[in-house]
C-alpha cells in the first residue's frame, strides 16, 4: 500500500483519497510525489506508530490450505469480521468461495478469557474439525483452543492462541495492565 504525506505531515492513501489530504484537505503537490520528498524534511517515528494498531494480539489463524498458504492472521479483543472485503478485520483474499463481508466472526471474550467462532451473516458457511476430524458445520458460537482447525471458504486455517486458557499456558493481558 503507497502512503502519501501531506505538507502538514499526515500519512493517507492516494488510492482511497486522492491527492488530498482527508485530514487537512491540502492538495499534494505534483514535484512533491514526483521527486519523492518528505515534506518535513526526514521521516518520523511518531507517524509511522499511528499507523501501527494499538490494540492487543490474542490470537492468529494460520492458512494451512488455500491461495493464502502460510499467511497468518491477527486476532484482536471483541469481534473479528472475516470477508475479502478490505473492511474486514481479517481480510482473506485470493479465495473467491470466501464472502466479501461477514462470512465468519472470531470473537475473543477478554471477561472470559476466551476465543470462539461464530457464523456470519453471509450466506457462506463455516466449519470446524471436531474430535472425530470429522467437519462440522457452525451453527452457533463455537469456543476455539489452540490447534483447533476452521474451514472458511476453500481454505483451511488453525487456531494459534495467545490468551486464554491453553495446556500448560495460561495468558490474559488483564493480568498486565498497570505495564
Amino acid at each position: 500500500m503507497a502512503l502519501n504525506r501531506c505538507k502538514n505531515g499526515h500519512m493517507f492513501s492516494e488510492k482511497k483519497h486522492g491527492k488530498i489530504c482527508p485530514y487537512c484537505n491540502i492538495a499534494l503537490e505534483p514535484e512533491q510525489k514526483a521527486m519523492g520528498e518528505d515534506p518535513l524534511g526526514q521521516y518520523s517515528e511518531i507517524f509511522l506508530d499511528e499507523l501501527e494498531d494499538k490494540q492487543r494480539v490474542v490470537g492468529w489463524i494460520v492458512c494451512v490450505s488455500g491461495p493464502s498458504k502460510g499467511k497468518d492472521y491477527r486476532i484482536l479483543p471483541e469481534k473479528n469480521f472475516v470477508g475479502r472485503s478490505p473492511d474486514m478485520d481479517i481480510r482473506i483474499l485470493g479465495d473467491n468461495s470466501v464472502n466479501s463481508r461477514n462470512h465468519a466472526i472470531i470473537m475473543y471474550d477478554p471477561e472470559k478469557n476466551h476465543t470462539v467462532v461464530l457464523p456470519g451473516d453471509s450466506q457462506g458457511l463455516v466449519y470446524k474439525l471436531d474430535n472425530e476430524d470429522s467437519w462440522e458445520v457452525v451453527y452457533e458460537p463455537k469456543e476455539l483452543l489452540a490447534g483447533d482447525r476452521l474451514k472458511i471458504g476453500s481454505s483451511e486455517f488453525i487456531f494459534v492462541a495467545f490468551c486464554g486458557d491453553n495446556e500448560g499456558f495460561k495468558f490474559n493481558w488483564r493480568d498486565f495492565e498497570n505495564d
